[in-house]
């Protein structure tokens, strides 16, 4: 990376050396994960000794010539194979309709000449136009721009915009996040600006890859319930085991190794509990039946259990409390503050009109940037109609962010051709830096800007200057600008969060707060929805200093974790888990996917999340909606509750179908129940009691 780029000969790679380089390196996606084949679902099921019982049973009564009875057990096994590979299908299929099949496509330089390609065809070394609204298709360096500023949420889980600044040929490439770096990554979002950027990596090499390959190195941990269940199925299928050898053998002894072995099986079965297997399929298919009802989709069965028994909620701030998108909540103008949220349906008082009409100035005319849309959709709304509008004025200059001035600013020639009318917003240091204020002026406006952002506000500053010669200055600073106020924007709490929060906490169960964002937002927030001891956090720098021990104790007292990176997610998670802590995880972004992955629940966001996201998680809210987590939650532990009843009274059935197979053994007796009686009686009544209690 050495290299300075002449950027008036930039002419990009041929489409000979891009086809060459695509061949070679492969194309710009990442594996996506398989969808699992019918027969890997079915090698699953068959795995369960239960069902390896009712079919080694069938097929004896099958070489035995007793077709009725081998077709009722085989029967028996085909019904619970059926009601898992319908569930696992379905649910399969909707995570398929939920993915975004058309790949986006590219704007790049080939052989002098702008041209779109599709995204999975950008290859290395390919130069990438970037403009508003366009997603960013692979990792690259900034070679020219301007007042570019991209959306990394999805990377970092900041929820505001990153400035970008030009490549100065020596700095090497680092992790997303923070404003002024020379770097682009793959999935993010351009939200205003536009440059020119030359591609570094593509595909699993990408910034977004290495989260892939993180994936890869988490394995998937059982719930609870499947180790509990799978213990003690394992303890009586070696019971049984022995049991049946035993009877085999003494029944062997006589010549009767046919009978013995049938004897032997109905013995094992009457002893291993194998309608768990129905009850379970039954029980965890109606939970998730009826999560979907309320926009859940489960995508691993036992994980509605899980949720049920869950003791942590670790929830991702940006997009799962909050909303995602910044709306106009404070106006500071002549020393008043102005709550547009609390007074939106009222028009706006006169002293404020003038902050929001530069401040409409000052922005795009169509914008893209959510910052921008919401001043521009605040000025339609209250000054709409008024003089305050000027869709007559030109827009003949702008002047650009730089590094170092941190504001914009438009002129625009008024309608007479009189005077030129200039319009800056920016940073409040920046703008209160262009009015050349003095000390005194300086020191009382930022205590406001200071007030504004402890509240977790984004704030811009905003001013005005009349221009009247020609031509017009190089230099924002040779305008003489009046400060006009402060606009203060934020990003709003779902509705219906702390009552669901307040339901958490009823139900016994902690919750924490994971955030890209800086600790005063995590704050403001966690403080709105009522989150427990929200004067206590620990930041990402903080986090990276402490050995595995220190972060166990920690996570066990903190509940806000802000400046967090994903491989802090992931520790985060995996500490709370050593600490014997049941994990249910939300996320929407790239960065959330190995947390996801590695909680004992991954929940993740169907409208809004990744696909990346989505194949990590469990369970996949459809909505949106964080309300639905506590829904589920409650049906999760209806259905623990439920299973905890139908397997006592399992067990008390058990009791006397085992003392029904043993007696006439000890005692030589007939056999009373043969395999196919005892399958009639644990797969057909015992289950259909069971699930009354469901």
């Amino acid at each position: 990376m050495g290299e300075i780029f002449d950027l008036e000969n930039i002419t990009g790679l041929s489409d000979k050396d891009a086809a060459i380089r695509l061949k070679k390196e492969g194309y710009n996606e990442l594996p996506s994960q398989k969808q699992q084949s019918i027969f890997s679902i079915l090698l699953n099921v068959f795995r369960e000794p239960m069902l390896l019982l009712l079919l080694g049973a069938g097929l004896i009564y099958l070489f035995l010539g007793e077709k009725s009875d081998a077709l009722m057990l085989l029967f028996f096994v085909f019904v619970v194979v059926g009601i898992t590979l319908y569930q696992e299908r379905k649910t399969e299929r909707a995570l398929v309709a939920l993915k975004n099949l058309s790949s986006p496509r590219a704007l790049v330089l080939r052989d002098g000449k702008q041209k779109r390609v599709p995204g999975r065809d950008v290859v290395r070394d390919d130069i990438m136009i970037l403009r508003e609204g366009d997603r960013i298709p692979a990792d690259g360096i900034v070679l020219i721009c301007s007042n570019l500023m991209v959306d990394e949420s999805l990377l970092t889980g900041e929820s505001l915009a990153v400035r970008k600044s030009q490549w100065d040929g020596k700095t090497a490439q680092v992790q997303p996040g923070g404003d002024d770096l020379p770097f682009v990554y793959s999935g993010t979002l351009v939200v205003q600006g536009h440059g020119i950027a030359k591609v570094t990596s593509t595909g699993i090499r990408a910034e977004i890859g290495r989260i892939g390959r993180a994936l890869r190195g988490i394995d998937r941990e059982d719930t609870p319930l499947q180790k509990e269940t799978r213990e003690l199925v394992r303890n009586f299928a070696i019971a049984g085991l022995i049991l049946c050898i035993l009877v085999v053998m003494v029944f062997g002894m006589k010549g009767e190794w046919l009978d013995g072995l049938l004897a032997g099986l109905s013995l094992s079965m009457a002893l291993l509990p194998e309608e768990f297997s129905v009850v379970l399929v039954i029980f965890l298919s109606m939970g998730a039946w009826r999560l979907s009802k309320k926009r859940v989709l489960t995508r691993r069965m036992p994980a509605v259990e899980t949720l049920g028994s869950a003791t942590v909620l670790c929830l991702d701030k940006t997009g799962t409390l909050t909303m995602n998108r910044m709306i106009l909540s404070t106006l500071f103008a002549g020393g008043e503050n102005y709550d547009a949220d609390k007074n939106g349906d009222l028009p706006l008082p006169e002293k404020f009109h003038e902050l929001l009409e530069f401040g409409y100035l000052a922005s795009q005319k169509d914008p893209f940037d959510p910052v921008e849309k919401e001043i521009k959709n605040g000025t339609e709304k209250f000054l709409g109609n008024t003089e305050h509008v000027h869709q007559n004025w030109e827009l003949v200059q702008e002047y650009p962010l730089s590094k170092n001035l941190l504001a914009l600013s438009n002129v625009w020639e008024s309608f007479d051709k009189r005077r030129h009318v200039i319009a800056a917003k920016g940073s409040p240091e920046a703008v209160i830096d262009l009015c050349h204020l003095d000390e005194r002026q300086k020191d009382e406006l930022l205590t406001h800007v200071k007030n504004m952002a402890d509240k977790g506000l984004r704030v811009l500053g905003v001013a005005k200057s009349i221009f009247r010669d020609e031509p017009l200055p190089d230099n924002q600073h040779d305008y003489e600008f009046k400060f006009i106020g402060l606009l203060g924007f934020i990003d709003p709490v779902r509705q219906g969060v702390p009552e669901a929060l307040s339901e958490c906490y009823s139900a016994g169960m902690r919750v924490i707060m994971i955030t890209g964002d800086f600790p005063g937002t995590a704050q403001h927030i966690a403080r709105q929805i009522g989150l427990k001891d929200p004067d206590r956090y620990v930041t990402g720098p903080e986090l990276a200093r402490m050995s595995d021990t220190e972060l166990a104790q920690k996570v066990s007292a903190t509940n806000i974790f802000a400046r967090i990176v994903p491989e802090q997610k992931l520790a985060i998670v995996n500490a709370l888990k050593s600490n014997g802590e049941v994990v249910a995880m939300t996320g929407d972004g790239v960065n959330d996917a190995p947390a996801l992955k590695s909680a004992h629940i991954g929940i993740a966001m169907g409208e809004r999340g990744t696909d990346v996201a989505r194949e990590s998680s469990s369970i996949v809210l459809l909505n949106d909606d964080f309300s639905s987590i506590v829904a589920a939650v409650r049906m999760g532990r209806r259905i623990f509750d439920n299973l905890k009843k139908a397997i006592s009274y399992i067990f008390s059935v058990h009791v006397p179908i085992a003392g029904l197979a043993l007696f006439p053994l000890l005692f030589g007796f007939p056999l009373i129940l043969l395999p196919v009686h005892i399958a009639f009686l644990e797969l057909i009544i015992d289950p259909a009691c069971s699930v009354v209690f469901e």
